[in-house]
């Protein structure tokens, strides 16, 4: 089985509160990638990047004081565009999940695990690296055509050093 992690592709990511055009930009290639595991039953997995309405009183919000992805609001919500039935949502309050990688790790028969999303520089790197901990001899792939950054720069920077740590980047620029 292959599995594919649909990272934090959010409202308030794509052309909300924290928007980009590179986020809106990759919308479509995510939903092809999304159809391509979905037409041969293989395992998705989205995140959602979860906070309360004290965002800003937590360690993040005062690095990051843009509330956004606030629970309920949405901006929270997953992109109409990718919403599916038949996928697993794990709502997580930090970049990477613990929970994540611990569902991954239970997971048997597991070929590959491939992420896609934003951001490629905070939550996809952090979700790829706990998954490359957690499940050290199975591939660990990035498609980078179906990320975007906080900008061009740091996601390139990002894709730099998931490549160091032995994860797969697919679609380098």
């Amino acid at each position: 089985m292959k599995l594919l992690v649909v990272v934090d592709m959010q409202n308030d990511f794509i052309d909300g509160a924290l928007g980009t055009k590179e986020a809106v930009s990759i919308v479509d290639r995510v939903k092809e990638k999304l159809s391509s595991y979905q037409n041969v039953k293989d395992c998705v997995v989205f995140t959602r990047d979860t906070h309360r309405t004290d965002y800003l009183n937590t360690q993040e919000g005062k690095n990051l004081p843009v509330e956004h992805c606030i629970i309920g609001t949405d901006g929270w919500q997953i992109t109409p565009e990718l919403c599916t039935q038949a996928a697993r949502i794990i709502d997580k309050p930090t970049f990477g999940s613990m929970e994540l990688a611990s569902y991954i790790q239970e997971q048997k028969d597991l070929e590959s695990v491939e992420l896609v999303g934003l951001c490629t520089d905070i939550c996809v790197i952090s979700n790829a690296l706990l998954i490359k901990a957690a499940v050290p001899e199975i591939p660990v792939i990035v498609d980078a055509a179906c990320c975007a950054g906080v900008t061009p720069e740091s996601h390139q920077n990002a894709l730099s050093a998931m490549e160091m740590c032995q994860i797969q980047i697919r679609n380098k620029p």
